[in-house]
């Protein structure tokens, strides 16, 4: 089984203005589906993968219900796994926490990029200990984001300090550990108890520097993603399947891992 565990997608309703802008400030240009998360499941199929994880973004507290309720439903269709999220700034985050996990959501997203907050900032402690205590796996998007680069809110540094605070509880930081930070990753993440993925990377991140993270960190901890609609779901399968790693390894990166960490049917 192939799963691509980084892709987002949108309500019908919003859709088209969440992708039109999305694609504006990102710089990305093309987007390979059309926002709904039919369009994404179809790509994602045609394109190689059996099953998608949706990370979906409450990017302020007035979104953060309406944005886990179309979790929750993304959630009840046949090969999509979807992730909620909460907001730093929301009075009843923690609560939140509970009705996903009540609802049968296995993690949550959180962007400290789109939600205005320094990974190591105390405010978000009880979070982070509540998603631990919950079992939750909790994505960060890590490094730069190129629609928001300055600052940088959760660097390969400031998220190993704070990965304590989640006592073993699962934790991925996205983009192979911080977009455009390679020699962070490699200095401060490399060999610690959390996950990559690989989304965003066919073409921008050279095979070799990818390569190395994997054999240095473990391919048990690394997971196909590709950041759909923004980078192809069958470009990024095909950049791992370049990098001449033993079929075991492969194997994992490419879904293993994923249906591990998700507690999926083998």
């Amino acid at each position: 089984m192939i799963i691509d565990f980084h892709t987002h997608c949108f309500p019908e309703k919003i859709a088209a203005k969440a992708m039109m802008n999305l694609t504006a400030s990102s710089g990305a240009g093309i987007a390979y589906h059309d926002g709904p998360e039919l369009s994404l499941l179809e790509q994602i199929k045609a394109m190689g993968a059996d099953m998608a994880v949706v990370l979906n973004i409450a990017t302020n507290p007035r979104q953060q219900k309406s944005v886990n309720d179309y979790a929750i439903y993304l959630n009840s269709l046949e090969g999509l796994t979807s992730f909620g999220s909460v907001h730093p700034d929301s009075p009843d985050a923690l609560e939140e926490l509970e009705r996903l996990n009540d609802a049968g959501i296995k993690g949550i997203k959180l962007h400290p990029d789109y939600q205005n907050f320094f990974v190591e900032d105390e405010r978000l402690f009880p979070i982070y200990k509540k998603a631990a205590d919950l079992g939750l796996i909790t994505v960060f998007h890590a490094g730069v984001d190129i629609g928001l680069p300055d600052p940088v809110h959760c660097k390969p540094e400031t998220l190993a300090r704070i990965l304590p605070l989640f006592e073993g509880a699962p934790v991925v930081a996205a983009h192979f550990g911080g977009y455009m930070m390679r020699a962070e990753t490699l200095k401060h993440l490399i060999g610690k108890d959390l996950y990559f993925d690989t989304s965003y990377s066919h073409s921008r991140f050279p095979p070799p520097w990818a390569k190395e993270i994997i054999e240095k960190h473990g391919a048990k901890k690394i997971l196909l993603g590709s950041d759909m609609p923004w980078s192809r779901t069958d470009n990024e399968i095909n950049y791992i399947k370049s990098l001449d790693l033993s079929p075991e390894d492969e194997e994992l990166i490419l879904g293993k891992n994923a249906q591990n960490l998700l507690d999926l049917p083998m």
